[in-house]
């Protein structure tokens, strides 16, 4: 793989706030030609230095108001358990993100909900019927400070 230099991470950075940029504004802010530019960009999404591109939806306006965090032990630390509840925890739509993480418990799951019914109802016909869940702890979050940080780069 490539080394990126400041030159890439100046492109990576630019696309994380604005990746629908054209190749003629990007190499006009980078001061590279478009032709040079154009063969960075590919070079970068080739090697994977970017993983895709999308739209930030906002979910207040789309009915998923509630944003909640949820701890998730597992009865049992093997392989075979983790594999299991990755496999099943992959397939649940309102599931955002899953991170396994180190410490007092196995994963951290981050979901969305319409409301806190909603949620109640993940919680009891999707979460806890998921390999090995022994226990979760649930965080409902109050207010949203910080959600669309982008890499620091630079």
């Amino acid at each position: 793989m490539h080394q990126i230099d400041k030159t890439d991470r100046r492109i990576l950075n630019i696309l994380q706030a604005d990746g629908r940029i054209t190749n003629l504004e990007l190499a006009d802010r980078i001061g590279l030609s478009p032709t040079a530019t154009s063969e960075r960009l590919r070079r970068l999404l080739k090697e994977g230095y970017v993983s895709g591109f999308g739209a930030r939806l906002d979910p207040h306006k789309l009915g998923f108001g509630l944003l909640v965090f949820i701890e998730v032990m597992l009865d049992k630390t093997t392989p075979e358990v983790f594999d299991q509840f990755a496999a099943a925890i992959k397939q649940a739509p309102a599931v955002l993100e899953c991170h396994m993480v180190a410490g007092g418990f196995d994963y951290l799951v981050k979901t969305r909900f319409e409301d806190m019914a909603a949620y109640r109802n993940f919680l009891g016909q999707v979460l806890w019927t998921l390999p090995g869940v022994k226990e979760t702890r649930t965080y409902a979050v109050m207010e949203e400070i910080k959600n669309d940080g982008p890499l620091p780069l630079l």
